[in-house]
Parts: C-alpha cells; sequence; structure tokens
C-alpha cells in the first residue's frame, strides 16, 4: 500500500493557461512540450532515477532473489529465482525456487555460441543441459525479456528510456511517494500516469521503486490501461530483487556449469 504523494506538480495561472491553449494537440497524442520553457513532469523523475541506476549500473557483481509477475501473450507468468550476476563480461546464474524448483540457468556473453544453458530437475533433468537461444520460442513462452536484458541496472534503464521518450507528450502525471514497504526495503517510489490509451504510452501507469538506504532501484512494476470505467489496472510487469548482496566477488566458477554445487 502506497502513502499519500509528499510531492506535487503545481501550475502557476500561467503555466495552466498554456496547458489549455496545447490541450487540442495533447488530445490527439502530438508533441507538445518540444517549445515550452517549463519543465516536464518527467524530467525530475528521471534525474532522480538516473542516480539510482548509476548506483546499480557501478556494482560488479551481486547475488539476489528475483521474483517476477509478467503478462506473457494471455497469461500472467509468477516465478522466484536465487540470481547471481557479474557485469564484466555479462553473467547470469539462475536457480530457481518456484515454479520448476531446481531449474538452473546460466548465459555468459560471447560463450556458448551466445546461447543461454538450461537443466531442468526431477523427471525432466534426464534430457540434459540444454542450449537455448535466449530470444527462441521455448525460452520466450515463460519471458516478456530475454535473459540478455536481466539484471538491476537494466531494470532501471528499461524505465529512463521509455520515460526519455515519453518526454515530448503531454498527459503525463508524476506523483512521489515514501516510506513505501517492499520486503526488507524501505523505499521512496516515483509514479508516472497517463489519463487515457495513447499509441506512444505503452503502459498507464509505471512505478519505480528506489530503496532508502541503497538507493538501488529494487521494483518496478508496470500497469495497462483499464478496459472498464473505475477497473483497477491490470499489472502488466512486476519485477523484485531483494536479499541483495554485492559483498561478494563473483568469479568465472560462478556461472561455470562444471561448478559442483551445480547440477548440470
Amino acid at each position: 500500500m502506497l502513502d499519500q504523494p509528499f510531492t506535487t506538480r503545481n501550475l502557476s495561472r500561467r503555466q495552466f493557461a498554456s496547458a489549455l491553449a496545447l490541450l487540442a494537440g495533447a488530445s490527439q497524442g502530438l508533441p507538445v512540450f518540444a517549445q515550452q520553457t517549463g519543465e516536464h513532469p518527467l524530467q525530475p523523475a528521471i534525474k532522480y532515477a538516473e542516480k539510482s541506476y548509476a548506483k546499480a549500473a557501478a556494482l560488479e557483481s551481486y547475488q539476489a532473489t528475483f521474483q517476477k509477475r509478467e503478462l506473457v501473450g494471455n497469461t500472467i507468468v509468477s516465478q522466484r529465482a536465487k540470481m547471481k550476476f557479474r557485469s564484466d563480461p555479462f553473467s547470469v546464474y539462475l536457480y530457481f525456487e518456484s515454479p520448476h524448483e531446481g531449474r538452473e540457468v546460466i548465459y555468459v556473453d560471447g560463450r556458448n555460441n551466445g546461447n543461454l544453458l538450461a537443466h531442468e530437475s526431477g523427471f525432466a533433468s534426464l534430457i540434459g543441459t540444454l542450449e537455448l537461444s535466449p530470444t527462441g520460442s521455448q525460452v520466450m513462452s515463460e519471458n516478456r525479456y530475454p535473459i540478455t536484458r536481466a539484471g538491476i541496472a537494466n531494470l532501471a534503464k528499461a524505465v529512463i528510456d521509455q520515460w526519455q521518450k515519453e518526454l515530448q507528450y503531454g498527459e503525463t502525471d508524476v506523483k512521489y511517494y515514501k516510506d513505501a514497504k517492499v520486503g526488507e526495503y524501505s523505499c521512496k517510489v516515483i509514479e508516472s500516469s497517463h489519463p487515457r490509451p495513447r499509441r506512444q504510452f505503452p503502459f498507464h501507469m509505471t512505478r519505480l521503486w528506489i530503496d532508502d538506504k541503497s538507493g538501488l532501484p529494487v521494483r518496478v512494476q508496470q500497469f495497462g490501461f483499464p478496459t472498464k470505467r473505475d477497473a483497477k489496472p491490470p499489472v502488466i510487469e512486476d519485477y523484485i530483487f531483494s536479499s541483495i548482496r554485492s559483498d561478494t566477488r563473483l568469479t568465472d566458477r560462478d556461472f561455470d556449469v562444471n561448478n559442483p554445487k551445480y547440477n548440470f
């Protein structure tokens, strides 16, 4: 549950009059801020998000718990996994806790023919280790994005890129919340929203959660436009990083199928 916003963007009478004059263009989804001298409400949000992104990008490696709930096709996919991440070379190890408990996945940029390596648990483990394209249909049947976009920094970068594209348009409201809880973290939340569907707005509402203590982005939520009046906006994407540990140095061994701690 989010508290009431502690910051709002108030318009002066002059700014409000200018906004009314631009309303016709905004109603057609046309760029309306290109010739304005006032600050777009997303600009402060982007600056704040960029600071958080910089902290995430500075992490050379870390371990964390990753949870996701996302719409893939017409199905909501929910997963929870232990993650190891290294920035150079870009490397990801996943141990699934639910569903598919025991499934392991490894991806290292520039290795294994550009593919990820996956090993199932239980009876399915008899198949052995599979080499799969990160963007192949088998992998993408459970994911909106390929593993090449995994990680805390990429989570924030995707939101920043989205907001930067939306800077040229009106019909954007931004709110800020404090003392929001996600797992063990107390967070500030930046929330952007758009009143009605437009071709340039992929989501009705976006929330970026930033941990107060570390400054890291720990959650991103994306909501679709409600299909009925007074209906709740549907969850399209919800990604959470928790139990983040950056105090241990990860090596090639952590991203090797021959690691004796793994079951490949």
